[in-house]
């Protein structure tokens, strides 16, 4: 959720103006108040952009709010297992396992989430949210994967995870740089249509895919963010890829023109939010995190910034321009990204993918 159009940015700015608007956007919004002292936050890049962070930082100005980032879940749980502490992390259904392998989230205590019964039961009574009867994170935001292409050198579009591959597009793709949805892709790409039910042969058919693909020089390169991959659009070094709709609208708010499709083979879904780690010191404030990242405000930031909103009621605030998109109907028919049974096949595959076979 990097820095998008004005209308966004403005959105923060008239929240942050005033008193009463501030108490609004944030912790104040349920009863979770944030306390003095300092808050961890251990997250993905864009979950704390200035446009959906500032308004709770500016409402709660005596607690001091230190910000981390990570790549992938697997880097992350490998950071908090040496070590790193954090009283907020960002939880990925479609990448958990290894928080949970080794116990790294605290039990949430839904009571103290104001929010909790407005969250649409789609994304609250989701897979993974709760793991043997108890709430592990509170689904934050959502978003399909798709297709991302250069308006100019696709005048016709593209509907199909099978350009990914086309010859026609060699040295000009760029693969997301998830092991999820890069062998997903390509499954579906090859007629799979239960990629996460993929055999272990099958993952390792699909890496053997990749790494042909790769071989023949059909990829420029892995992609390693939505900054990244904008960049790379914006440059003009790839005119394709795989990925979510949050990173067209990033793409095109930096001067590119790119569209987002959702492909003929069927579309892959996201769900990420907020947990509290084992090992968290400021829980009060946590709490009061989470709760503002739920709250009306914040939901329709997220919506603005081209995401699927998990709190439907905060969908009348959503700017027009994207209230059908951060709509959550618009997740249905999808194909989930759940962790498959086999991710450790998937994780090793990918591996091999990334360092070149």
């Amino acid at each position: 959720m990097s820095q998008h159009r004005t209308v966004r940015r403005t959105r923060v700015a008239v929240c942050a103006s005033a008193a009463l608007l501030l108490a609004a956007c944030g912790g104040g919004s349920g009863e979770n108040t944030a306390t003095k002292g300092e808050l961890r936050t251990f997250t993905y890049e864009d979950t704390v952009a200035a446009e959906i962070l500032d308004p709770f930082k500016k409402a709660n100005p005596d607690l001091d709010v230190r910000t981390a980032t990570f790549e992938s879940l697997d880097e992350a749980a490998a950071k908090l297992t040496s070590g790193f502490s954090t009283d907020v992390i960002e939880v990925c259904l479609d990448e958990a396992k290894p928080l949970l392998k080794d116990k790294l989230l605290a039990d949430i205590d839904t009571s103290k989430v104001s929010n909790w019964n407005d969250l649409a039961p789609t994304f609250r009574d989701a897979d993974g949210v709760t793991v043997d009867g108890k709430v592990v994170m509170v689904p934050t935001t959502a978003g399909p994967h798709g297709i991302i292409y250069s308006t100019k050198a696709f005048p016709n579009g593209v509907d199909s995870y099978t350009a990914l591959f086309d010859p026609a597009n060699t040295g000009k793709v760029a693969l997301d740089g998830g092991w999820l949805t890069a062998l997903a892709d390509a499954a579906l790409a090859s007629g799979i249509t239960d990629p996460t039910a993929m055999t272990d042969d099958q993952v390792t058919q699909m890496k053997d895919k990749i790494l042909a693909a790769m071989k023949d020089g059909q990829f420029r390169t892995i992609s390693e963010s939505d900054s990244d991959m904008a960049n790379l659009f914006k440059s003009g070094e790839v005119v394709l890829a795989d990925g979510g709709r949050g990173t067209a609208e990033e793409i095109n708010s930096n001067g590119g023109e790119v569209t987002w499709v959702a492909p003929k083979e069927g579309t892959l879904s996201w769900i990420c939010g907020l947990g509290i780690s084992a090992e968290a010191k400021n829980v009060d404030a946590a709490y009061s995190f989470i709760d503002y990242y739920v709250s009306k405000p914040a939901q329709a930031i997220v919506g603005d910034l081209g995401y699927v909103i998990t709190n439907p009621t905060a969908l009348s605030e959503v700017s027009e321009e994207f209230r059908e998109t951060a709509n959550p109907a618009d997740l249905l028919d999808t194909i989930p990204q759940a962790e498959p049974e086999n991710a450790d096949v998937w994780r090793s595959a990918w591996q091999e993918i990334e360092a070149g076979g």
